[in-house]
C-alpha cells in the first residue's frame, strides 16, 4: 500500500486513507515511494512511541527526501545540538529534567505561570475580531497561528516585533523537513532555518552578556544551568528554545484550528458550545484524537522490531501514523464518529506517549480552552464563511490548515441564549 501525503486523498481527507490501511490486514506497510515503513495501529504506535531502545530519534527531525546539494551544504552548518524530539538517552532525559524544571507542564502550574498571559493575548485577539464585525475574516493568520505564538513569545521573552520573521522561520522548517520542496525552495528555506538557529543563538547570548537572569523561559533556562556544562551547554539552552519556538506554537496553532473548524462546520456544536461553555475540555479531547494537529511522526529502528507480525528492519525509517491510530476501531467504539462524550477519549496519542510525551500539553489544553469559552462569549454568531472546504499544508507530519474563513457576527444564533458575563466560567 502506498501513501501520498503531498497530494490527493490523503491531503484532502487523510481519514479516509486512515481507515484503508486499518482494514487492511496486513497493519503495518512499506512504502516504497517515501521509504518509510507505515505504522497505523494504536498497539504499534503506542509502543513505537514509548520503547526508545528499539525506535530511536535520531533521524526525526531529518528530511524525508533527498535533499539538493546545496540545501544540504546550508543545513550541515547549523550546528544545533539534539536536545528534545531527536535526542535519545542519555541526552534527552538530561534536558527533559531542564525543562521539566523550567517550564509549567501540570495543569496547576501552568494557570498560575502562564495564564494570565493567555488570557490577556486572548482578549486582545478576540476584541480585534469583534471588531471586524459582519465582515470576512481568515482565522488561520487572525487567530488559530497568531496567538499560540504570541503567547509563546511572551513566555520566551521575544519582542512582539519578531513575530513575522519567527512564524516565516517555523513555517520553513517544517516545510523543508516534512514537505517536499522543489531544490530551489529547499535552498531557500535551508537559508532561513540558517538563520533562524542564528537568531536562537544571539537570543541567548545577549541575555547571557546581561547576566543571564529573568522569569521568562530563556532566564529560567540559563539560571537552571547555573554555568555548569554538564549540566545544559550554552548550545543546548539555544536547541532547547530553537526547538519551542515551532514545536511551542504550530501543534497549538493546529489545535485551535481543527476545534474551530469542527465546531462551525456543525452550527449545532458551536450552539452547545455557546450555551454549555463548560463541555469545551470534553471538546477539545475529542478534537485532539478525531483530527490531531501532528497526524504523523518519524522515529527509526535502532534494531529489527516485529509489530503486528512483520518484522522491521534495523536503521528503517518509520512514520507512525497517529491519526490512524487514534481511529483503531480496537481501541475506539465507533471511531470516525465525532463524540465529545466519548468515554474512551483519553486513549488518544496526539500528545504522544512515554519519554517524549509532549511538555507543553497542558499549555496547549488552557490555550485552545481559554480561545473557545472568549470567542464562544463575545461572537455566538460565528459561522464559517460560505464555500468553505478543507485544505491543508502538503506535510507528512503537521496537519495544518490552509485557511479557515469566516463571518465575524457577534449576535447569537435564534435560540441560542448568550451567558451572562458573572457566569461565564474561567478559562
Amino acid at each position: 500500500m502506498r501513501l501520498n501525503p503531498f497530494a490527493g486523498a490523503y491531503l484532502a481527507d487523510p481519514a479516509q486513507v486512515w481507515r484503508r490501511f486499518l482494514d487492511a490486514p496486513d497493519r503495518v506497510h512499506h512504502d516504497e515511494d517515501l521509504g518509510l515503513w507505515l505504522i497505523t495501529r494504536h498497539a504499534d504506535v503506542r509502543r513505537a512511541l514509548s520503547d526508545t531502545q528499539t525506535f530511536g530519534n535520531a533521524l526525526t527531525l531529518a528530511p524525508v527526501y533527498d535533499v539538493c546539494p546545496a540545501a544540504l551544504e546550508i543545513i550541515m552548518g547549523i550546528d544545533a545540538p539534539p536536545t528534545t524530539a531527536a535526542a535519545d538517552p542519555p541526552v534527552h532525559p538530561r534536558t527533559r529534567r531542564a525543562l521539566r524544571a523550567t517550564f509549567a507542564n501540570t495543569p496547576e502550574r501552568v494557570e498560575r505561570r502562564y495564564g494570565p498571559i493567555v488570557r490577556r493575548r486572548v482578549d486582545e485577539l478576540v476584541s480585534r475580531l469583534a471588531a471586524a464585525s459582519g465582515r470576512h475574516v481568515d482565522l488561520v493568520p487572525e487567530f488559530t497561528t497568531e496567538l499560540p505564538l504570541l503567547v509563546l513569545l511572551d513566555i520566551l521573552g521575544v519582542p512582539d516585533r519578531d513575530i513575522g520573521r519567527v512564524r516565516a522561520w517555523a513555517d520553513g522548517q517544517i516545510a523543508l523537513i516534512w514537505g517536499r520542496p522543489d531544490p530551489a525552495e529547499q535552498v531557500r528555506l535551508a537559508r532561513g532555518l540558517l538563520e533562524f538557529w542564528r537568531y536562537c543563538q544571539e537570543l541567548v547570548r545577549v541575555r547571557l552578556d546581561a547576566g543571564g537572569h529573568g522569569e521568562d523561559h530563556v532566564g529560567r533556562l540559563l539560571a537552571y544551568r547555573d554555568g555548569d556544562d554538564e549540566i545544559l551547554t550554552v548550545a543546548e539552552v539555544a536547541s532547547i528554545v530553537f526547538n519551542l519556538l515551532v514545536a511551542g506554537h504550530e501543534t497549538t496553532a493546529g489545535l485551535l484550528a481543527h476545534a474551530l473548524d469542527q465546531a462551525l462546520s456543525e452550527p449545532d456544536r458551536w450552539r452547545a458550545i455557546v450555551a454549555e461553555p463548560h463541555r469545551i475540555p470534553a471538546f477539545l479531547a475529542e478534537t485532539l484524537r478525531f483530527a490531531p494537529a501532528i497526524d504523523g511522526w518519524l522515529r527509526v529502528t535502532n534494531r529489527p522490531v516485529t509489530l503486528s507480525g512483520v518484522t522491521i528492519p534495523a536503521g528503517a525509517r518509520c512514520l507512525l501514523l497517529i491519526g490512524a491510530a487514534n481511529r483503531d476501531p480496537a481501541v475506539f467504539a465507533d471511531p470516525h464518529r465525532f463524540d465529545p462524550d466519548r468515554p474512551d477519549v483519553g486513549d488518544h496519542l496526539s500528545f504522544g506517549h512515554g519519554a517524549h510525551f509532549c511538555i507543553g500539553a497542558a499549555l496547549a489544553r488552557l490555550e485552545a480552552a481559554t480561545a473557545l469559552t472568549r470567542l464562544a462569549a463575545a461572537l455566538p454568531g460565528l459561522r464559517l464563511a460560505p464555500g468553505h472546504g478543507r485544505a491543508y499544508q502538503p506535510n507528512v507530519a503537521f496537519r495544518a490548515h490552509r485557511t479557515l474563513p469566516v463571518i465575524v457576527d457577534p449576535a447569537a444564533s435564534p435560540g441560542v441564549p448568550t451567558v451572562p458575563r458573572a457566569e461565564r466560567p474561567a478559562a
